[in-house]
């Protein structure tokens, strides 16, 4: 007998849809999975057994086949276990087809009949939602992510018997449980807390305003990843559709704990300068997203920048530059959104000291030349804010430890203040700039249209170009930063003054 289930298959951010054809007839006993399977889904011959034996239910003895259609598309993962079994409690006669037709399923079993939490499930639930399916049928584990999909019906369950009992009478359905709320966090550092370095907070303003890429540049104990860590607090809420996306791609990652939301809070990713390209930037044998996807409409902060491998470095350029990233193999084409701002640190050399007043630097040209010769230019040529940044004065760090020892101002304006220069300046793009993106995002004629400079601005920027020789990429940029830089002071064209400061952000370029 012949019995039909249906499932999906990850590709990338996405899930496909998946038919699980099991065929019962006569021959010696065995179970046989074909469709392109991985290891772990070749295995869900042994678990599906054990699971149908320990949970009361009958295992067909006679030659039982497996199709996963379509048998071009791979399939990865143990979570082909779930919709096996019901497809062979059907071809058996233990369960009607009128039971599962239109129930998407999918989830690991373990040889007891337990069903295990698996990953991806967000991107299961809105494929089976796509697909019309009636309901999905998932660990309990994952039932609250899969829930976060409105208008599909969820039906968590423990244990395959559970699942049984389910497709028999509906109504002993529950509703999934709700999401258990986040532990407390730390508060935010504050923005208040930097001491100094006017120039990079300015640029630190700017950069959350317009989405713009940002290095920092200086000696050790300048402030750079104090500066970074301190981005978070100045960007504008998640939306809904935003925090579906980036749940979605820490489902794919297996990076939700059971029971967990929506995440509401934006991504700051910050790996480690001995990551591997396919850390930072994804991939493997089966596709999956790398910290760039895992910081999506959030911050990825790449400390010590010199010191990642040069090859590491340039995969980033097309994915910034686009805010996509796909991901070719031989059997498959995966795509993962990337639309995330970059903010580097990186010291002017080896020993940290170049330019710095207090201090001699210790390396020879070369070494300098060598510790730049892993930033390619064109990669330093997508990031529109380039800031060297000199380490604090004495009195502007004594000041928190001056007699009497009362509660002192702020050094400078607190995060929650410049938060909300940013969020106007973000509805000032949203309402005028194509599909409200942010200034660091647009390019070409739409940048064109928008930017809208005084005469004397537009002079300024032409001789800019000419006596900085720089690209048209980077001319380009510095409009961007302009533009930015007028939407905070709430200006309709781009004076002067702003094309100025945004030149005053190019300090790789004054350099060459």
């Amino acid at each position: 007998m012949l019995a039909r289930c249906s499932s999906g298959a990850l590709r990338g951010v996405e899930a496909l849809p998946v038919t699980v054809e099991v065929d019962i007839a006569p021959g010696l006993p065995g179970l046989r999975v074909v469709g392109l399977a991985d290891a772990a889904a070749q295995e869900s011959r042994e678990r599906v057994r054990g699971a149908l034996r320990n949970g009361g239910l009958r295992v067909p003895l006679t030659r039982v086949v497996v199709n996963l259609a379509p048998a071009d598309l791979p399939k990865a993962g143990p979570g082909f276990d779930l919709p096996i079994a019901l497809g062979l409690l059907v071809a058996s006669q233990q369960l009607a087809a009128a039971e599962v037709e239109g129930i998407w399923s999918a989830g690991e079993l373990g040889l007891d009949g337990r069903l295990r939490p698996i990953r991806g499930v967000l991107a299961l639930a809105l494929a089976a939602r796509r697909h019309g399916a009636r309901a999905l049928v998932v660990p309990a584990a994952n039932a609250t992510e899969a829930a976060l999909v409105e208008g599909l019906p969820v039906w968590g369950a423990e244990h395959l018997v559970e699942v049984v009992a389910l497709l028999r009478d509906p109504g002993r359905a529950a509703a999934p449980a709700a999401a258990v709320p986040p532990e407390p966090t730390l508060a935010a550092p504050d923005l208040a807390e930097v001491r100094g370095q006017a120039h990079g907070r300015r640029a630190l303003e700017i950069a959350a305003a317009g989405g713009h890429h940002l290095l920092l540049v200086g000696a050790p104990g300048s402030g750079k990843t104090m500066l970074a860590r301190r981005l978070p607090a100045l960007l504008p809420p998640l939306g809904h559709q935003e925090a579906l996306e980036v749940t979605q791609l820490h489902s794919l990652a297996g990076l939700l704990g059971e029971g967990a939301g929506l995440r509401r809070q934006r991504p700051f990713r910050s790996p480690h300068h001995g990551c591997s390209a396919t850390a930072l930037v994804g991939g493997g044998a089966v596709p999956r997203p790398g910290e760039l996807s895992l910081a999506h409409h959030g911050v990825l902060f790449l400390d010590e920048l010199a010191e990642f491998r040069r090859e590491v470095l340039d995969q980033l350029r097309q994915p910034l530059e686009e805010g996509e990233l796909w991901i070719s193999r031989a059997q498959q084409r995966c795509h993962f959104p990337c639309r995330v701002l970059l903010v580097a640190a990186t010291n002017p050399c080896p020993c940290g000291w170049h330019g710095d007043p207090s201090q001699s630097c210790r390396c020879g040209e070369a070494q300098r030349r060598r510790h730049w010769g892993r930033l390619s230019g064109p990669l330093l040529d997508r990031i529109d804010l380039q800031v060297v940044m000199r380490r604090p004065e004495a009195h502007d760090l004594g000041g928190a430890y001056r007699e009497p020892r009362q509660q002192l101002a702020p050094a400078g304006e607190p995060s929650v203040v410049v938060a909300q220069r940013v969020a106007g300046a973000r509805g000032r793009m949203g309402q005028r700039n194509p599909a409200g993106a942010a200034n660091g995002q647009l390019e070409g004629p739409a940048l064109a249209a928008i930017v809208n400079p005084e005469p004397d601005a537009l002079a300024l920027w032409e001789r800019a170009i000419s006596q900085r020789r720089l690209s048209a990429r980077g001319a380009e940029r510095v409009l961007r930063v302009a533009r930015t830089i007028a939407d905070l002071a709430g200006e309709e064209r781009v004076a002067s003054g702003a094309i100025a400061e945004a030149l005053s952000y190019r300090s790789f370029d004054q350099a060459a």
